[in-house]
């Protein structure tokens, strides 16, 4: 896959995870029930794909099943947590420890993968986490129930870097398309047994609610059907850079959707947010790509 490609499907998560944690904020439905069925709903929405591809369920190995059972597990945790956060703290916090992503995948890389780290690659970083903090430094929760769901979402980032760690060592073997849905399969499964246990109604919930359920499915779920699918290409790091784009996004879309004013500030902090990510892609696009799997799984 041409660098090029790559950059403009990173946009594209960008937009759609942007999405996430307004349409997260329109619906009253308990945290659990929004992912598990922003899960199933997802399966069903790419199941034409996994019918396609039906024949690479015979080539997982059992070490494969047991990593795809985990990462749906992790999976399962980061929407959860990340979602609950969303209660006990301000969208700006969080998607500000959030932001944090990028980091830990850098250390993880380094530990579990042996990458390298190139010192213009952390300062493409702090360029754009600073942008991060500039346009969520203003909004920052503050008090007890504020600090629990900071940390409810910080477990949430490791979560989801531990996920994406699992597909970087493993997607390139199976089709990503199966890949996706075994995995959120097994995130729902994760969540529907934490419902029934927690005595969680699976019903009852208003069409705004399903509306938000489908939303959710389709684009903030979507980009994670690209993230695997870049995962044959780039490394978690770099996919986890995206989500540094989320507050340029979410505020933009806030302009034109719930018709906030952005601020001299946030307008500064989103520019630093572009040139950091920016900077990022171009180093990458002088760096040496992932192999590409094979071209059936494309």
């Amino acid at each position: 896959m041409k660098q090029g490609t790559i950059n403009i499907l990173l946009v594209i998560t960008t937009i759609c995870i942007s999405l996430s944690a307004i349409l997260v904020k329109l619906s009253d439905a308990p945290s659990t029930v929004m992912v598990m069925y922003r899960m199933f709903l997802a399966c069903v929405f790419i199941l034409p794909m996994v019918i396609k591809y039906r024949h690479s369920f015979k080539k997982i190995k059992r070490k494969e099943w047991i990593a795809i059972i985990f990462a749906g597990i992790f999976l399962a945790g980061h929407f959860g947590l990340w979602f609950e956060s969303l209660k006990h703290t301000t969208v700006a916090s969080s998607t500000l420890i959030l932001a944090l992503q990028p980091v830990i995948a850098l250390i993880g890389g380094l530990i579990f993968f042996k990458e390298k780290i190139d010192i213009r690659t952390v300062i493409a970083m702090g360029i754009a986490f600073i942008g991060v903090v500039v346009v969520g430094g203003g909004g920052l929760g503050s008090g007890s129930a504020a600090m629990f769901g900071n940390i409810l979402s910080f477990l949430a980032v490791v979560s989801v870097v531990l996920y994406l760690m699992i597909g970087q060592r493993n997607v390139k073997s199976i089709n990503h398309w199966v890949y996706s849905f075994l995995v959120f399969l097994v995130a729902g499964m994760t969540v529907a047994v934490f419902n029934l246990i927690g005595s969680i109604g699976f019903t009852g919930y208003s069409t705004n609610d399903w509306l938000v359920f489908i939303m959710l499915a389709i684009f903030p779920t979507g980009a994670h059907i690209i993230f695997n699918l870049l995962l044959n290409h780039v490394n978690t790091t770099t996919v986890s850079m995206s989500t540094l784009g989320e507050p340029v996004g979410a505020s933009m879309l806030a302009v034109i959707l719930l018709q906030e004013i952005l601020t001299p500030v946030e307008m500064i902090g989103g520019v630093l947010i572009i040139v950091g990510i920016f900077y990022f892609l171009r180093l990458q696009s002088g760096s040496k790509q992932v192999a590409p799997r094979e071209s059936e799984n494309l």
